[in-house]
């Protein structure tokens, strides 16, 4: 049985593989998705993969996804580092939450160096460019079988 999974990309992702490939990279979003799709079928994962501009679509999702998932995974953006409201709705949430984010922020602005996000997420990926959504599936497939256990 799949246990579903919901992976939510915020503001500007649309953008990936025209935006700043020098530290986003070449992938687009489509490319990411399959990724997450091929990777989620392997773990047994039913992948959700939706990306919205707008921190209240954003929001919705969340509260829908808290009565039909298993699990989050979230590369929540420039959102990351302003959206209270975001992490509200994510402390909401029973299932296990992990945070994307394909640049490594640490290396970045001073800015993107604080996340809101990460104060309710079980665990942070950064800096291991597209890949960083895989290893989160891998990482939510083992959350959700010690859950079970």
């Amino acid at each position: 049985m799949s246990r579903p999974i919901l992976v939510l990309n915020g503001p500007n992702l649309n953008l990936l593989g025209k935006r700043e490939p020098h530290i986003y990279g070449h992938e687009t979003l489509a490319d990411i998705e399959a990724d997450c799709r091929r990777t989620g079928e392997a773990l047994g994962l039913a992948v959700d993969f939706r990306q919205s501009n707008a921190e209240h679509v954003l929001i919705d999702w969340i509260h829908e996804a808290r009565e039909t998932m298993a699990g989050l995974v979230i590369n929540p953006a420039g959102l990351s580092h302003t959206s209270v409201s975001l992490m509200d709705a994510l402390s909401a949430c029973a299932f296990p939450i992990l945070e994307v984010h394909i640049s490594n922020i640490h290396r970045r602005e001073e800015f993107r160096h604080f996340s809101y996000v990460s104060r309710v997420a079980a665990g942070v990926i950064c800096g291991f460019g597209t890949q960083g959504y895989t290893l989160a599936l891998q990482r939510m497939a083992r959350l959700l079988e010690s859950a079970v256990k």
